[in-house]
């Protein structure tokens, strides 16, 4: 197994010590159904002393073809390569998705792969997945170009669950509901976020609910409301179990013009809370309410502190 790798494109991955493994997706999410294909390739690569690749695209295709309607993505770049080198990827190549690069014929592109990576020994692909010029390429176009090339292809069924294939598509579809449970279930690991603490207006405080003020603009985002959570700080063990609330806070924002969403998490039980300016994970639990407009600070203090029990209730469930 070789040290954890990142290539900025084909052109540039360092020629590899043993023959490479390669999946190949847009892995938004790196759900069930990614890590299936992921793992597959990580399992085969290490009998014999191979190395396991990953092949990803940036930006989203969709931000060249429909640029004023691109697919939200559920995870920043960053954060996706850094979980699938978690999940034990050697190599995680990130090939610039341009118009250039999306004109390769569907019957050339293993050809294009191998004249770059001479040590490609398999690829490793969902069964729906499609490639190429017009999307016009799927397995079978490349297991017939990986014959002559002495390259195998090896096509992960699709997971389901309740019927229906894990997607990312899904997942965004359940999180702007505010499923969170859900969307753990079909990622496979709590839906999280990470981001630095910044100064709040106090407010919380005064209301007797201190909040963490989390950094965090994400592409695809959870539906406006309150969550039972966990929290942890950067560098340390323990999870603090939270509620937290995601969106425009209607009550104390009315009238300021425009208004970013923002991520307030009170802490439960006791315990210093993490300084301004520390990096913080979030994990989203479970869905309580949705966010709407109190009367006055009085009503929001009450319903505030209904949530904390709610979420008090939920945590001694577990």
């Amino acid at each position: 197994m070789v040290a954890p790798l990142t290539a900025p494109s084909l052109d540039q991955a360092a020629p590899p010590p043993g023959p490479l493994h390669l999946a190949i997706g847009m892995f938004d999410g790196v759900h069930l159904g990614h890590q299936a294909v992921v793992e597959t390739a990580i399992h085969s690569a290490r009998p014999g002393g191979g190395v396991a690749a990953v092949l990803t695209f940036h930006p989203h295709p969709s931000r060249l073809f429909r640029p004023d309607a691109p697919t939200l993505l559920l995870m920043p770049l960053a954060q996706k390569t850094e979980f699938l080198h978690q999940l034990g990827v050697d190599l995680v190549i990130i090939q610039p998705f341009t118009r250039t690069f999306a004109r390769i014929e569907a019957e050339d592109f293993l050809g294009y792969l191998k004249q770059r990576l001479p040590a490609l020994a398999a690829v490793y692909v969902g069964e729906n997945f499609r490639f190429g010029r017009g999307r016009l390429g799927n397995v079978a176009t490349l297991v017939a170009a990986g014959k002559p090339a002495g390259v195998a292809v090896v096509s992960v069924p699709r997971l389901r669950r309740n019927g229906r294939a894990i997607s990312s598509t899904r997942i965004r579809g359940v999180l702007a509901k505010g499923d969170v449970a859900e969307a753990g279930r079909l990622l496979g690991y709590s839906y999280f976020c990470e981001g630095e603490i910044e100064p709040g207006c106090r407010l919380g405080r005064t209301l007797g609910f201190p909040t963490l003020n989390l950094s965090w603009e994400p592409e695809a985002s959870p539906a406006y409301g309150v969550y039972a959570v966990r929290l942890r700080e950067a560098g340390r063990r323990g999870w603090r179990p939270g509620v937290a609330n995601y969106g425009l806070r209607p009550t104390i924002t009315s009238g300021r013009g425009q208004v970013r969403p923002r991520l307030e998490t009170h802490l439960l039980g006791r315990g210093a809370a993490p300084a301004e300016g520390a990096r913080v994970r979030v994990e989203w639990l479970s869905f309580l309410r949705r966010e709407r407009k109190f009367p006055s600070l009085e009503a929001l203090r009450a319903q505030i502190a209904r949530d904390c029990t709610a979420a008090k209730n939920y945590f001694k469930k577990k």
